[in-house]
C-alpha cells in the first residue's frame, strides 16, 4: 500500500493539498474537536477523533444518512439506534475512528461500537445515548478496543487535545483520512435575510474511493451553530445529501460504513429565535446546506483515487428530477467513458450509450430528437461549449482539435440537454486511471 501511495503522489500534483487544504477558518460556536494517533494505524497516523458540542443553553438537534448496502457495519447500526432512542435530540458528540470498518464483525462488533459511544458518554458525564459512531478502513477485521479506549481517555484528560482552534479542526479531518491524499475540510458563514443574523457551517469528510451509489465509503459531518429542529434538520439534510453526496462517483461501488451527520447546537444567541419551520426561513438555510455539503462532495471526488480529472455532468430540461439524476448517475459511472475522459479520447459514443441504457423511471424523459450532448470548457477559452449532438443528430462539422482540448483540461463539464421538461441534476465524477488500478491491487498491504 506505502508503495502504490508514493507511485499516485508521482502522478497526480502534489499541490492538491495546497489548493483545496485551508489554512484557517472560522468555525461554529459551541463545538470542541480532537485527535490522537491511537496505534490502530501500523504507521501512527492520527486514526481517532471526535467532535463535542459544549453549548448547553439550548438543546442540541442531530440527524444522519446511512448506507442503503444490506451489510450495515456495526456503528452504522448503531448510530441509527441511538438517532431512533432520541428522535435526534441532544445528541452531543460524533466518535470516528479509521484503519478499521469494524464491518461484518457480528455481536462483537456491535459491543465495540456501543462501547465506543458509551466511552464517550461517560468522559461528558451523560446518563443517556448522546454520541454517535463512525469506523472506516479494512473490512472483516475486529476495532483494537484496548488502544481505541485508552485514545479515548487522554483525548479528555489531555487539555491541549481537545480544542476549536484550526489545527484542531484539520487533525479531526486528517484522523479519518484512509486512500485520502489530502484532509477535506469546508467552513462557510451564510447570514439569515430574516433577521441578519450570521451563522457557520463547518464540514468533514474522507473519501476517494468505492463512491457511488450513494454517498460510498464516504464519512461526513457538518456542524452548524444555527439551532434547527430535529424534524426540519432530518429533512434538510436528506434534502442536501440527495443533491451533493449521493451525486458524486469515483467507481461505482458502495461501501457498508457510509454516513453523513449533522449536528445544530444553537450556540448563536439572538434577539429574536429563528422560526425554522417558516417557509421561507426554511428554504433559505436548506438552500445554504445543500450548497455547502456540495462542495464538500466534490472533495471527494477531486481525490478519487488515482483520479488526473474533475468532470461535472449536468443532465437539463427533463421531465423529472429523478430521471435528470439517473442520467447524470449513470453517465458518471461507466468505465467507458471514465476511461475515454483518462485517455483524453473525445469518443463522445460512450455517453450516448451510457444514457440509452439509464434506468428511466418514464421513457417519456428521453426523446432521442430532442437530445443534446456538448462538451463545456471550465478554463474561459472559446468556444466554450462544443455540441457533439444537436437534436439527436451528431454534428458533422465536429472540431476535433477543440474536443481534444477541452478534455485535456484538469476541470471540464459533460452537458446533457433532454428537452423534454424544466428539471435538472448535477453529478460530479472523475476519471478513471491506471493508479486506481495499483491503489485497489494492494489495499491491505
Amino acid at each position: 500500500m506505502k508503495q502504490s501511495l508514493r507511485l499516485l503522489k508521482e502522478k497526480i500534483p502534489i499541490n492538491k493539498y495546497s489548493l483545496y487544504v485551508p489554512k484557517c477558518g472560522v468555525f461554529p460556536k459551541g463545538f470542541k474537536v480532537g485527535s490522537i494517533a491511537s496505534g490502530v494505524k501500523k504507521n501512527g497516523n492520527l486514526d481517532l477523533g471526535i467532535i463535542v458540542n459544549t453549548n448547553t443553553k439550548t438543546p442540541s438537534s442531530a440527524s444522519a444518512v446511512f448506507t442503503t448496502n444490506r451489510f450495515k457495519a456495526a456503528p452504522v447500526l448503531q448510530s441509527q439506534r441511538v438517532l431512533q432512542e432520541t428522535k435526534g435530540s441532544n445528541i452531543n458528540s460524533i466518535v470516528v475512528n479509521s484503519g478499521c470498518a469494524n464491518s461484518i464483525t457480528g455481536e462483537i462488533g456491535l459491543k465495540d461500537a456501543k462501547s465506543m459511544c458509551d466511552i464517550v458518554n461517560k468522559q461528558l458525564k451523560s446518563d443517556k445515548p448522546s454520541t454517535l459512531v463512525m469506523s472506516t478502513g479494512v473490512i472483516g477485521q475486529k476495532l483494537q478496543m484496548d488502544k481505541i479506549e485508552k485514545g479515548l481517555v487522554e483525548i479528555f484528560e489531555n487539555k491541549k487535545i481537545l480544542g476549536d482552534d484550526f489545527e484542531h479542526w484539520l487533525n479531526v479531518a486528517k484522523s479519518i483520512c484512509t486512500t485520502d491524499t489530502f484532509p477535506k475540510l469546508v467552513t462557510n458563514k451564510f447570514r439569515l435575510s430574516s433577521t441578519g443574523q450570521e451563522y457557520t457551517l463547518t464540514g468533514i469528510a474522507k473519501g476517494a474511493g468505492m463512491i457511488c451509489p450513494n454517498m460510498a465509503t464516504l464519512l461526513g459531518f457538518i456542524l452548524t451553530d444555527l439551532q434547527i429542529t430535529p424534524r426540519a434538520l432530518k429533512k434538510m439534510l436528506s434534502n442536501a445529501t440527495m443533491r451533493s453526496f449521493n451525486c458524486i462517483s469515483v467507481d461505482g461501488d458502495m461501501s457498508t460504513n457510509d454516513t453523513i451527520t449533522m449536528i445544530a447546537n444553537g450556540a448563536v444567541e439572538t434577539n429574536k429565535p429563528v422560526d425554522i419551520e417558516n417557509a421561507q426561513v426554511f428554504n433559505e438555510v436548506q438552500e445554504n446546506v445543500t450548497s455547502f455539503a456540495q462542495q464538500l462532495a466534490q472533495l471527494v471526488v477531486r481525490d478519487g483515487e488515482g483520479s488526473t480529472k474533475f468532470v461535472t455532468v449536468k443532465v437539463l430540461n427533463s421531465l423529472n428530477f429523478n430521471d435528470a439524476k439517473t442520467i447524470a448517475e449513470t453517465i458518471s459511472n461507466s468505465n467507458l467513458v471514465k476511461t475515454a475522459l483518462y485517455g483524453e479520447d473525445a469518443n463522445w459514443g460512450r455517453i450516448l450509450c451510457a444514457i440509452g441504457y439509464s434506468k428511466l423511471n418514464d421513457i417519456k424523459s428521453l426523446k432521442p430528437e430532442k437530445l443534446n450532448v456538448s462538451f463545456v470548457a471550465t478554463d474561459g477559452s472559446e468556444p466554450k461549449e462544443l455540441k457533439l449532438l444537436i437534436n439527436g443528430v451528431p454534428n458533422l462539422d465536429l472540431d476535433e482539435k477543440r474536443a481534444s482540448q477541452i478534455l485535456a483540461l484538469p476541470d471540464l463539464e459533460i452537458l446533457v440537454d433532454l428537452g423534454t421538461g424544466s428539471e435538472k441534476c448535477q453529478f460530479w465524477t472523475c476519471d478513471l486511471s491506471h493508479e486506481y488500478v495499483t491503489i485497489n491491487g494492494d489495499y491491505r498491504s
